[in-house]
Order: structure tokens, then C-alpha cells, then sequence
């Protein structure tokens, strides 16, 4: 009994290893989780006496709860139960599934970092890089909103920049839960957005069953208030115009909505504009057929290192210049309980193919709403005219007598148009500047015309504001 044993020294150090495992997750890791969790709530608790629309208590849960709440929702059991019936695969397999793309989709918020570091550096960047400026909101109808009612800001999508640029200027009105589309999945920017309230979509996903989990999540999450944003177009625009909607997420959150429910379900338009898109010609250029459909990661990362290294450059020595004006408009919200009642219907009791055109025109009056207050800035202006007269010199006073013109013809159309300093002159300067400094226009013996070579870009920026000047949106193809 008193024998020495011996042990290997990997086997020794194996066991150390368990013991102080066992050690940290019975006392210590349960202290620390504890300490962190009170923290949160102390945040959450001091934003909900300022924010205009509460954290919703679907934020305070955890994350593995939701994923389990998730997995085990009575109508995700009958997809199950249904799946299985159609394809002989075994339930066991599909509820591992259906686990698993609830795992990938629940986002797990962490205010602190939303509010206390995501805030920051969203309000830096975008002041660094732009003049940052709060077009048009309609206060009142926005003050008008139920206190409980589930917000959802839908937008025009122009550059990556928008997560940054919505959620810089929401922030004072609440945290927002954006769906993010497949790129971010890569370590370790998964972590982070997941963090900051995120969900992950596979955009182009045909299973059902995954889709199925994606619409539980969404209506529970919308029933529960938490506050999202959605780009009903499904992706960056291309040619600068708005691309037809795609609608899978707007219509899982109405077809889960109860009109005579406690909580409204509210759509609120957003309208977003840069005087320069950072990746205007990343975007333009993918519409030429000769360019492959998909680049690597490896191809852009090197694009994005490159241009990040033009700026440096720039900056160091003393040529850099900020990217203009960056607008961001809020428009009439647009309640769900108000639109039913209008129209007599409940879309939970639609046939999938009545439900299908209800949503449709639905989306077409959203995105007619969103198109009306997109704002008018000095470079998209300043395009127009020259988008008018390709081939035509003119000076610099006669662009100006152009723009002019055509601000009041927006302004009569109902547009709203961000005059800097409330000086026309000074705007027009300005955006001729820009489309100067970037080579899409040329000046000779004091006359200006559009450069040969950069057409699709002028016509990118004045895409933009066309629908203003039309009789309804005009849409990409």
C-alpha cells in the first residue's frame, strides 16, 4: 500500500490538467460569468432610462436559451416531423440540423460592447471619413410610435459603410439587430458581429428546413421588440439605382404578426446617400460580363489593402481629403396594424399565394417610401448634370446655372436636397470639386466635360437620384 506508482509525464500533466479544469469550472468561472452578467445588466438598465426604444428582455436572455427555445419550437418540430416523412431521413439527424442552423443564426448581444465600444468607433470612423449629416426626420410621426411596438428600419443599400452610418445615428434611439449576409462568417468577425446583435443569413439557401428556422427566429425575435434594420434589396446596388426587393425576411416578420396583438409591428424608411461610395468601383465594374461573378478572398482583402494604403499615402502627405457629405433621412413610418385594418386582411390567415402578393405590395409601397427620401447630395447633383450632357463643354458657371435648375426641380417634386451651408453656389463648387479631384470630369481652358472613361461612373452617382425626377422608383433589373 505505501509502493511508489509511477506515471508517464504526459499522463501526469493530463491530470494536472483535468483537476484545475474541474477547479475553474466549478468555482471560478461561475464567479466570473456571474460578475460579467451583473455588469450587463447594470448597462442595460441605465440605457433603457435614455434610449427611445427599450432593450427588450429578448436581449437579456442568453444565448444558449434562445438556441434551445429555438430548436425545440413546437412548429419547427412538425417541419421535422414533416421532413422526415418526405425524405425516410431520421429525426434524430434533422433535429441535429435543425440545432444547428439555430446555432448559427442566434446572435448573442452584448450591450456594453454595442453601446460602449461599437458606438465609439462607429461615430469615429464615420466622422473621420465623411461630413456625417441628419438630412430629414419626421420627429412627430416617429414620437407617435407605441412605446412597445416592434421598429424595423428599412433601407436603401449603397455601400457596407450603411451598418456603420444607421447605427451611428440610431443609437440614440436603440440598439439595432441586423441580418448579415454570409461574408462575415470568418474568424474573428463572426464573434464580433454576433456580439453587436447580429444574425447570419445564407441569402441564397433553397433547404427548407433551414429557411423554416430562420422564419421562427425572425418572428420571435420581431415579436419579442427587438429593434431591426433590413435592406429590402438584399445587396449592394450595382449601378447606383434601387434593385428590386427581395422580401423573405419582411415577410416572415408580417406573416407571424397578430394584428390584434399588444404590440404593433412598424416599418420605419430610411434613405441613405454618400458623396462617395467607397466601393463605387468595385460595384460598377462587377456589371461588366468580363469580370468574373465571384473573387477570392485572398483578391479582396489585397483590394481592400490597397486602397486603405492610397489613403495612408495621401494622408501622410497631406493630400488626403474626406470622402463629402454622408445623409442619412428618416421617413413616415408605416404601421402594420394601421395598414391591415386599411385594407381588411391578416397575413397569418393568407394562402401562401395571397400572402405572396400582399407582401409584394406591401414591399412595393416600402420601397417606394424608402426611394422618397433618399437625399440629394453635391456630388449625385452635380453627375446629373453632366449624365444630361455627355458630350458637351460647358464652364463652370453654365454647370452651376445646370444645377441649379435642376435643385429646384427636385425640391418641387417633394426631394429633400442637403445644400451645404445653405448656400447653393457652394454646393454645386463642391461637387464639381469632387467629380474634378477623381478624374470623372475633365477642365480645359475653363471648360468641363465628362471624362470618356468614366461614364458608368458618373452615371453610378447620378442613378442615385433619378427616381426623384421620375414618377415613380426607378429599379435595377
Amino acid at each position: 500500500m505505501t509502493e511508489t506508482v509511477s506515471l508517464p509525464i504526459w499522463l501526469a500533466v493530463a491530470a494536472g490538467a483535468l483537476v484545475l479544469w474541474a477547479i475553474l469550472d466549478r468555482l471560478l468561472i461561475p464567479s466570473v460569468r456571474w460578475f460579467f452578467r451583473r455588469r450587463v445588466e447594470r448597462v442595460i438598465d441605465e440605457l433603457n432610462t435614455r434610449l427611445d426604444l427599450r432593450i427588450p428582455a429578448f436581449h437579456r436572455t442568453r444565448r444558449r436559451v434562445l438556441i434551445e427555445l429555438l430548436t425545440h419550437d413546437p412548429r419547427l418540430m412538425e417541419a421535422v416531423e414533416r421532413r422526415a416523412g418526405e425524405t425516410g431521413a431520421p429525426r434524430e439527424v434533422l433535429a441535429r440540423e435543425v440545432e444547428r442552423y439555430a446555432r448559427e443564426i442566434v446572435p448573442s448581444f452584448n450591450p456594453w460592447l454595442y453601446f460602449r465600444i461599437g458606438y465609439y468607433l462607429a461615430r469615429r470612423t464615420v466622422q473621420f471619413l465623411y461630413r456625417v449629416r441628419m438630412g430629414y426626420s419626421d420627429e412627430r410621426a416617429l414620437s407617435e410610435i407605441e412605446p412597445n411596438a416592434s421598429v424595423v428600419f428599412v433601407m436603401n443599400h449603397r455601400s457596407n459603410m450603411d451598418y456603420v452610418i444607421v447605427a451611428y445615428f440610431a443609437a440614440q434611439r436603440s440598439a439595432l439587430s441586423y441580418a448579415v449576409g454570409e461574408w462575415a462568417r470568418i474568424w474573428p468577425l463572426q464573434a464580433l458581429v454576433r456580439s453587436l446583435g447580429a444574425y447570419f443569413v445564407r441569402r441564397d439557401s433553397r433547404n427548407p428546413l433551414y429557411r423554416q428556422v430562420l422564419a421562427r427566429y425572425v418572428q420571435a425575435a420581431t415579436a419579442a421588440g427587438v429593434v431591426q434594420a433590413v435592406y429590402p434589396e438584399g445587396g449592394l446596388s450595382r449601378d447606383g439605382r434601387l434593385r428590386r426587393p427581395k422580401l423573405g425576411l419582411i415577410n416572415y416578420m408580417v406573416s407571424g404578426f397578430d394584428p390584434e396583438g399588444e404590440r404593433d409591428l412598424v416599418f420605419v424608411p430610411v434613405g441613405i446617400n454618400y458623396d462617395r461610395v467607397l466601393e463605387d468601383r468595385t460595384l460598377v465594374r462587377e456589371r461588366d460580363p468580363e469580370v468574373p461573378a465571384s473573387r477570392s478572398r485572398t483578391y479582396v482583402a489585397l483590394t481592400v489593402l490597397r486602397f486603405v494604403s492610397h489613403q495612408v499615402a495621401l494622408r501622410l502627405r497631406g493630400r488626403w481629403h474626406r470622402f463629402g457629405y454622408a445623409c442619412v433621412n428618416f421617413g413616415r413610418p408605416v404601421s402594420i396594424r394601421a395598414y391591415a385594418a386599411r385594407r381588411g386582411i391578416d397575413f397569418r390567415a393568407l394562402d401562401p399565394p395571397s400572402r405572396f402578393d400582399a407582401v409584394e405590395r406591401l414591399g412595393g409601397e416600402l420601397l417606394a417610401a424608402i426611394a422618397a427620401v433618399v437625399p440629394v447630395l453635391p456630388v449625385s447633383l452635380v453627375a446629373s448634370v453632366f449624365v444630361r450632357h455627355p458630350e458637351r463643354p460647358m464652364s463652370e458657371l453654365e454647370v452651376k446655372a445646370k444645377a441649379q435648375s435642376l435643385i429646384d426641380e427636385l425640391e418641387a417634386r417633394g426631394a429633400y436636397v442637403h445644400i451645404a451651408h445653405a448656400d447653393r453656389d457652394y454646393a454645386v463648387t463642391m461637387g464639381l470639386g469632387m467629380l474634378a479631384l477623381r478624374h470623372f470630369i475633365r477642365e480645359s481652358e475653363g471648360l468641363y466635360r465628362a471624362h470618356e472613361d468614366e461614364g458608368e461612373m458618373l452615371r453610378y452617382y447620378a442613378n442615385s437620384i433619378e427616381h426623384h425626377l421620375r414618377d415613380g422608383p426607378s429599379v435595377a433589373d
